[in-house]
């Protein structure tokens, strides 16, 4: 399938979750995360979710991130430049949201794409080999094409992968790990 086609499925799939079973496999999402061997790394980036696009909840993921205390790096997204700007969240860290529903720091310290150790995606749907299909705007292509070769690329999703994304560009670069509330997806080259 295309990546247009499966975007509008997944939307509206995501569309018709109550936020009672988002709650629930947002949680079972960050518990299944406890079990990633990933834990010895530092710098992770995550995403704030959004609400209104019924996003996995990323604040079950920052308390395990807080409770195992790594340093936690939130993006603000430059529309105009399409790239992302990483801060290092604090108790004193500002998030609004923007005129797109999106969470994000209003200022703060900011972080080299280059330091961050792992990053949690989000994504709309994911296929059998780890590309991703997110909102189509590839701030996280460009982001993720900043960071140092060995960044752990962690997808969190509601739903497990298709078989296969025709229209997969160059440019896309894959997740190693994908979290579902029932299993963790492997695309590490053994």
């Amino acid at each position: 399938m295309k990546k247009s086609e499966i975007r509008k499925k997944f939307k509206l799939l995501r569309s018709q979750l109550a936020q009672e079973d988002i709650e629930s496999m947002s949680i079972d999402i960050a518990n299944k995360c406890l079990e990633l061997s990933i834990w010895d790394a530092r710098y992770f980036h995550i995403f704030l979710s959004i609400a209104e696009q019924k996003e996995v909840n990323t604040e079950y993921l920052l308390h395990v991130l807080q409770g195992k205390d790594k340093e936690i790096i939130v993006p603000k997204s430059d529309f105009e430049t399409g790239e992302m700007i990483n801060y290092l969240l604090t108790d004193q860290t500002r998030i609004v949201k923007n005129q797109w529903n999106i969470p994000e720091p209003v200022e703060g310290i900011q972080i080299a794409a280059r330091q961050l150790d792992a990053v949690f995606i989000p994504l709309l749907a994911l296929d059998k080999s780890g590309h991703r299909v997110g909102y189509g705007k590839g701030f996280y292509d460009r982001f993720l094409s900043r960071c140092k070769k060995d960044i752990i690329k962690i997808g969190v999703s509601f739903y497990g992968p298709v078989d296969e994304i025709s229209d997969v560009y160059t440019s896309d670069i894959p997740l190693d790990y994908c979290v579902t509330p029932n299993r963790i997806y492997d695309f590490r080259k053994k």
